[in-house]
C-alpha cells in the first residue's frame, strides 16, 4: 500500500528533471501540478527559469497539462502565460482528473509523467492512475494550511521512502 506514496523520481525543481532519460523511457507528456511545483503558493507570477523550462519541453516534442485543484481563475492565468491546457478543481488524488488530463493531451499513462510537491495528491493520484511520478521541493514555504498539516505526514512517509531507497539510482537523492 505505501509503494503508492512513493514517486519514482525526487527531484529539487523542474529543472532538474532529465528528459533525455524520460523521453528514451518512452515519455511523451507531463501533467504538472501547479501550487509550489510551478509557481509559488497562491500567486500567477511564473519564474523566467521556469518558463524557460516549459519553452524547452515544448521544443522537444512533449505536451503539457496542469492539473491543480485550484480555482479556474488562477489556473487559468497561469496556463494562458505558459500555452497550455488546464485542468481546475480536479479532485486530486482521485483518478477521474488524470484521466481528463490524458484525454487532453492524446496520451496513455505509461507514457506520461505526473509531477508535483505534494505525496498525498500529486503521487498518489499519478501512481493509482499508472504513470510515472516525480516528487519536487517545494518552491516556497508559504502554503494552504491544510497542505502544512499534510506535509508533517509527508515528512514520514520521506524518511521511510530514504530507507527504501537504498541505492536505487532510478530515484536522486533527497
Amino acid at each position: 500500500m505505501f509503494k503508492k506514496l512513493y514517486p519514482d523520481m525526487y527531484v529539487n525543481s523542474l529543472k532538474d528533471i532529465p528528459l533525455e532519460k524520460l523521453k528514451k523511457m518512452g515519455k511523451k507528456s507531463f501533467i504538472l501540478d501547479l501550487d509550489n511545483t510551478v509557481t509559488a503558493w497562491n500567486s500567477n507570477e511564473v519564474d523566467e527559469e521556469i518558463y524557460s523550462w516549459f519553452v524547452n519541453i515544448k521544443k522537444e516534442g512533449f505536451k503539457v497539462c496542469l492539473l491543480s485543484n485550484n480555482v479556474e481563475e488562477r489556473v487559468l492565468s497561469v496556463a494562458n502565460s505558459l500555452g497550455i491546457p488546464y485542468i481546475c478543481r480536479a479532485g486530486k488524488p482521485r483518478r477521474g482528473s488524470f484521466y481528463r488530463a490524458l484525454s487532453i493531451l492524446e496520451s496513455y499513462p505509461d507514457e506520461t509523467v505526473v509531477v508535483g510537491d505534494q505525496i498525498f495528491t500529486d503521487i498518489l493520484g499519478g501512481n493509482r492512475a499508472g504513470m510515472f511520478t516525480i516528487l519536487v521541493v517545494p518552491i516556497a514555504r508559504r502554503e494552504f494550511i491544510g497542505t502544512k498539516i499534510a506535509r508533517s505526514l509527508e515528512y514520514l512517509i520521506v524518511r521511510r521512502l530514504k530507507k527504501y531507497l537504498g541505492d536505487n539510482q532510478e530515484i536522486t537523492d533527497i
